[in-house]
């Protein structure tokens, strides 16, 4: 068991440890202020304000409810350590590994945590005012934790399960939350300038008003939805950016269809002929399984086209798409073709009823298409367009 003694001489520092250490060689020698194997029970809620570990090896060790205030853990290997509801406030724990350690209820309130807690274990502890820059909190567990105004800039939070953390005020800018948990957080009033928000969990209670996407030194611009925040600000910003938008509604033009190696060359055919008109063709082809849901990605695809040429020669899925969409984008002409020799679909002219569906075109062949392109499909979609923009709203 850990004597009082060895506990003075381990607040005395690293090195007072571990020239204790030569001077009892009869102890193992476990390296530089190594705890490893050390039975620390003398330690549970012990006073080590203002201690000065760092590098120490407290690796597995029992540190719950420990008084480590002010303490210096830099560089600490506190790897599945147990810290729960010890007092870490205002302790500098830069640069220490705490890998898979167990910080629930701990007070981390202003401290230094530039340091590694991949898989940490940090649920409702209290992080307020805590200094995260660059910290590595991929995958840990900060359900319920207290990170108001707390510093995150550049931290690794990817996987990490956020789930009811109050991060109001937080500054989260350059932080990574690729593929983070964020139900029901708050992140109010969050700064989160060049954040990575990629495939987040969110809920219905996930609170996000007031979101600061600009620098400090810039006129404050504030957003209600961290996953489009990035966009917005990149469309205040960047010229670029604005002119692919303007590019992609103006130019693009949405082809839908079902085509086997046999007919890809009319699939083919109709983009080359788009690009030489100065359009932005955008396939999609339905004999392709989709990695997400086929109507959601017609329907985005839709959004952003000029309009829609649609094959519906025996392609069951094109028509069925065409009822989704077409009642819904009443600005968006739809030009159908259909080869001759097959049959129209039942509830095409249902379609036809709605006043930017344009009849279906007959083709013969693919030279046939490409011939009438212009004048019986890219020209009356066309001209549906400026009929639709020049309608009174």
């Amino acid at each position: 068991m850990a004597k009082r003694a060895h506990l003075q001489i381990l607040r005395q520092g690293v090195d007072a440890w571990n020239v204790w250490r030569k001077q009892h060689p009869d102890k193992p020698q476990l390296g530089r202020a190594d705890l490893y194997g050390t039975d620390l029970r003398d330690l549970l809620e012990a006073n080590l304000s203002r201690a000065q570990l760092s590098g120490a090896n407290l690796s597995w060790r029992n540190l719950s409810g420990a008084n480590l205030s002010r303490a210096n853990l830099s560089g600490a290997n506190l790897v599945l350590a147990n810290l729960s509801e010890a007092n870490l406030s205002e302790a500098i724990l830069s640069e220490a590994i705490l890998n898979n350690a167990n910080l629930s209820n701990a007070n981390l309130s202003e401290a230094n945590l530039e340091a590694n807690f991949g898989n940490a274990n940090l649920s409702n502890a209290n992080l307020r005012k805590a200094n995260l820059v660059q910290a590595n909190l991929s995958g840990a567990i900060l359900i319920g934790t207290d990170l108001r105004e707390a510093t995150l800039n550049g931290a690794n939070l990817s996987g990490a399960n956020l789930s009811g953390a109050n991060l109001a005020g937080a500054n989260l800018a350059c932080a990574s939350l690729v593929d983070a948990d964020i139900t029901d957080a708050d992140l109010t009033g969050s700064r989160i300038y060049g954040v990575s928000a990629w495939n987040l969990k969110l809920g219905s209670g996930t609170r996000q008003q007031d979101l600061v996407i600009t620098l400090d030194n810039e006129p404050e611009v504030t957003v209600d939805n961290i996953e489009v925040a990035q966009f917005i600000y990149l469309m205040l910003n960047n010229q670029k950016v604005r002119n692919i938008i303007d590019t992609i509604t103006s130019k693009a033009v949405l082809i839908l269809g079902r085509f086997s190696k046999k007919r890809k060359t009319i699939l083919d055919a109709i983009r080359d002929e788009l690009r030489t008109r100065d359009f932005l063709p955008v396939i999609f082809d339905f004999s392709i399984p989709a990695s997400r849901d086929v109507t959601d990605t017609v329907k985005v695809l839709a959004s952003l086209a000029r309009f829609v040429i649609a094959d519906i020669t025996n392609a069951t899925e094109v028509r069925a798409e065409l009822h989704n969409i077409v009642p819904q984008f009443t600005s968006l002409p739809v030009q159908m073709i259909l080869q001759r020799g097959h049959r129209k679909f039942v509830s095409e002219p249902h379609l036809e009823k709605y006043p930017w569906v344009l009849p279906a075109f007959p083709y013969e062949t693919k030279e046939h298409l490409l011939a009438n392109l212009n004048q019986n499909v890219v020209g009356p979609a066309e001209a549906k367009v400026l009929e639709i923009r020049d309608q009174p709203r």
